[in-house]
């Protein structure tokens, strides 16, 4: 898939479920309950057992897009890409691993809290900007930010759920990261995957209920890659 086309799945998509485990069949079990559940866009954190061997195994899926989380090294982000991971995110912003993620082909999506970092990753060719953590002012502060750099796509994780994912889209963030209101850590160690179906479908349907624009993105003064042309 090319960063442009993932890029217009991601847009049309909204979110992507993002899981944290130490344990990896709970992992495999609990992505598929996601999965079942509507997402289209999952996201392992490398904390997570075995985590280039799940990438592998759901990268296979039909019309599963799969994403590396928590990448901090450059090592990292190749092993993932070659396993066959499509977006890299960091919670952090580190050169060698979005320069390694855009030399494979691939998305990178670094985290940034601050203005100056989402320009500085933009700049750098990171086509997505994690905004981690979210303030608890989230909808507010993208809004604010968003007003003099139109050309951000802004991804919130940590701090989203079903309450206030309407507000998030209305702001125009390009899309959302369901973290715990997914994968809720007493829920995992039940194994109670039905909930976490419950839980994707209830997330899914509060990201959708929002109108947004077709176009996502203003003039981009940078202009730094294809890939950061406005989508049609």
């Amino acid at each position: 898939m090319s960063p442009e086309t993932l890029l217009e799945r991601m847009w049309e998509e909204r979110a992507t479920a993002i899981l944290r485990t130490h344990n990896h069949g709970v992992a495999r079990d609990a992505m598929t309950a996601a999965i079942d559940g509507g997402f289209r866009f999952i996201e392992f954190t490398l904390h997570c057992p075995r985590p280039f061997d799940l990438i592998e195994s759901f990268a296979k899926k039909d019309g599963i897009v799969v994403g590396a989380g928590t990448v901090l090294q450059a090592d990292d982000a190749r092993r993932a890409i070659e396993s066959g991971a499509s977006f890299i995110v960091s919670p952090v912003l580190d050169e060698d691993v979005v320069g390694t993620t855009l030399e494979h082909g691939a998305v990178a999506m670094p985290g940034v809290r601050t203005p100056t970092e989402m320009v500085q990753a933009h700049r750098m060719g990171a086509a997505m900007q994690k905004l981690f953590p979210a303030p608890t002012n989230g909808p507010a502060y993208v809004r604010a930010t968003l007003g003099p750099l139109p050309f951000l796509r802004l991804v919130p994780t940590y701090g989203v759920n079903a309450e206030n994912v309407g507000e998030y889209i209305a702001s125009n963030v390009f899309a959302v990261g369901f973290v715990s209101p997914v994968f809720p850590t007493d829920v995992l160690a039940d194994r109670n995957f039905t909930e976490v179906e419950r839980l994707a479908r209830e997330a899914l349907a509060a990201t959708r209920a929002v109108q947004r624009p077709a176009q996502p993105r203003g003039h981009d003064p940078f202009a730094c890659t294809p890939s950061d042309t406005p989508l049609a």
